[in-house]
């Protein structure tokens, strides 16, 4: 009913029937695994992800890091194998997540883009209005 073994039920039993409900409800949480890479390197790693492309240092000629990339620069630079997965975890961990990149007009001017958006205002001011113009033939 619960989706666990007989073996784990009966485990919950003693528990209980030894401590009640607080030694049941208490967990001893597992020692953590030591870390692939250390504090500092991890920070390397994502100073590295937040400050250059994998292009600029020659790495591959993406424009954006993703895990596989990530996973050989990290063989190569620490001689670490770790999967793609933790690398994600790890990047997690420090704050970032993955985005798509977008485009952004890097020229555009501000004073034409303004009067832009109030012509687009007035244009849909005037669809809400039903507003039609005549045509003479």
């Amino acid at each position: 009913m619960v989706n666990v073994c007989r073996q784990t039920v009966s485990h919950y039993v003693s528990l209980f029937n030894e401590g009640g409900l607080e030694l049941l409800l208490h967990r001893d949480v597992a020692p953590l695994r030591e870390p692939f890479l250390t504090e500092e390197q991890q920070e390397e790693v994502k100073h590295l992800v937040l400050t250059t492309t994998p292009a600029e240092l020659g790495w591959d000629i993406a424009s954006a890091w993703n895990t596989k990339i990530l996973q050989s620069y990290v063989h190569h630079r620490y001689g670490i194998s770790i999967s793609r997965e933790a690398l994600r975890k790890l990047l997690h961990r420090k704050g970032l997540s993955w985005t798509r990149p977008t485009y952004t007009l890097a020229k555009g001017d501000p004073d034409r883009q303004k009067n832009f958006e109030r012509q687009m205002d007035l244009i849909k001011k005037i669809n809400r209005s039903g507003f039609r113009p005549v045509v003479h033939r």
